[in-house]
């Protein structure tokens, strides 16, 4: 009896898997190539501001282990 409860839990979840993957919505190529864009100019841009902010403290600390 656990067999066939146990079977129609997996076939429930089944065709709620099925039924959601329906509702999916997928990208156009446009939108992802502006996803991509925006997403590399941003990590550059981070990337640019970690780096000037280590050069600060880099900075500070030779600043004040010359003291």
């Amino acid at each position: 009896m656990a067999d066939a409860k146990n079977k129609r839990s997996v076939a429930t979840w089944w065709d709620g898997v099925k039924t959601e993957f329906g509702k999916i919505v997928w990208p156009t190529q446009q939108t992802i190539y502006r996803q991509t864009v925006a997403t590399t100019v941003v990590s550059i841009i981070v990337a640019f501001i970690i780096v000037f902010v280590d050069m600060l403290i880099q900075y500070g600390v030779d600043f004040l282990v010359d003291l």
